[in-house]
């Protein structure tokens, strides 16, 4: 006896609209009009003779059998989605990532050889860049980011939210209190407020800075390897370059910042490239998290 299928592209349609609560936010996911995602549920609402969704004042809400029928297609469209990724293991997969220029620079690009060797059939686009990507539009798979939080619908990961400390190249260790430090150029990616509320933490209020042109976090970094000055940035970004000797940390008075985030939308992690690469990250970052937790304390 033939299946009973309604057609598959208005089950997506469906499907998606209802994950989302949004007929908008599916037609973004699958890259098609917001009336076309209309016409395809309509047709079902035909097909099936019931209604799927309501219209309510701030779009459209699931009915009860359309949160029923939700319920039983969602798992089975991930297990059709699972199999395919199954036949095609040794397809090469592509994940695509935005994230934060130092952070990619410092960390990320030194261990990312790490992830190639455990998934070679994996290509990883890496867009470093400090303009945010639209996550939420999918122009990117996965971004990674420094904030302070991360909002709905997107998702996230907590990566590390280490607080920041002065560092300095091992000449400058004799810059050791809040009153040595203050005689040596300070080096900053804003005017001076973050250096500002350093100094509060560490005992030292009102502290009046000198004219400075701000850097990103990046360049006040490689000034501070250059011994052009002392960096304010948190421990992960300058972790090489301490087990090397090329910085020391000058103070143990951190400030809270705030940290790096995993950012992705909740159903992109379905997708087994991107999937195994939030895996991976998770785990090379767990490190991260325990000392920063230890840090902070």
């Amino acid at each position: 006896m033939p299946r009973n299928l309604p057609p598959l592209n208005a089950v997506r349609a469906f499907e998606c609209a209802g994950r989302h609560g949004s007929f908008s936010a599916a037609a973004a996911e699958l890259n098609v009009s917001h009336a076309a995602i209309s016409r395809h549920v309509r047709g079902l609402e035909e097909r099936l003779g019931v209604q799927l969704f309501r219209t309510v004042s701030r779009g459209v809400e699931l009915t009860a059998d359309g949160a029923d029928y939700l319920a039983q297609l969602t798992p089975a469209l991930d297990r059709i989605a699972q199999a395919t990724d199954a036949l095609q293991h040794k397809d090469s997969g592509v994940v695509s990532i935005s994230c934060e220029p130092t952070f990619a620079l410092k960390w990320l690009m030194p261990r990312l050889g790490d992830f190639y060797k455990k998934h070679p059939e994996i290509a990883v686009s890496l867009q470093s860049t400090p303009a945010l990507a639209d996550i939420a539009r999918f122009e990117r798979d996965i971004a990674i980011r420094y904030c302070q939080s991360v909002d709905a619908p997107l998702a996230s990961d907590m990566i590390s939210t280490f607080q920041v400390y002065p560092y300095a190249v091992p000449g400058f260790a004799h810059a050791e209190t809040p009153e040595q430090i203050l005689r040596h150029r300070l080096l900053h990616e804003d005017d001076g407020v973050l250096w500002c509320r350093w100094f509060t933490r560490a005992g030292q209020p009102e502290v009046q800075l000198p004219p400075s042109n701000p850097l990103s976090t990046l360049l006040a970094i490689e000034g501070a390897l250059a011994g052009q000055g002392i960096t304010l940035v948190s421990p992960e970004l300058v972790a090489d370059d301490v087990a090397a000797g090329r910085l020391v940390k000058l103070s143990e008075v951190g400030l809270d910042y705030g940290g790096y985030y995993l950012v992705y939308l909740p159903e992109i992690v379905r997708r087994r490239p991107v999937r195994a690469f939030r895996d991976w990250f998770l785990e090379v970052t767990a490190a991260l998290r325990s000392d920063s937790s230890t840090a902070n304390r």
